[in-house]
């Protein structure tokens, strides 16, 4: 298994080890770090939505980015797009099994969200 590309310095009580970030993990921020990719998962979660409502429900998304986001996201093999024929042609998105997979890793970034990082308005625990 491949370890990945970025070498940590881990501190230990005898000495000094090298560990490497996992090929998992980096794959996962590669793709899942970019900007707009999390909130299109998060509003495919529920089900399929059409094209203009995930525009709508992602405030400051221009067509062209979510129409990149949704061509990375189908090609990781984790957004199906499906074209009604219409009229009028209409197309939807959907997640994968991969894709609904990460449902419960996502809700836990939500709480984890909630309790640990400070609001824009400034309210929060930090």
């Amino acid at each position: 298994m491949e370890s990945g590309r970025y070498p940590v310095r881990m501190a230990r009580h005898g000495g000094d080890a090298c560990k490497t970030v996992g090929a998992g993990i980096t794959r996962v921020f590669e793709l899942l770090g970019k900007r707009w990719t999390g909130l299109v998962i998060s509003v495919l979660m529920p089900g399929p939505v059409y094209f203009a409502d995930l525009r709508r429900a992602i405030p400051g998304i221009s067509e062209r980015m979510l129409s990149d986001r949704l061509g990375e996201l189908t090609a990781a093999g984790l957004v199906i797009r499906e074209v009604d024929e219409g009229p009028p042609l209409r197309v939807s998105y959907r997640l994968t099994e991969a894709g609904t997979a990460m449902d419960p890793a996502l809700k836990e970034l939500q709480v984890w969200a909630e309790s640990y990082l400070i609001t824009p308005t400034g309210d929060g625990p930090c």
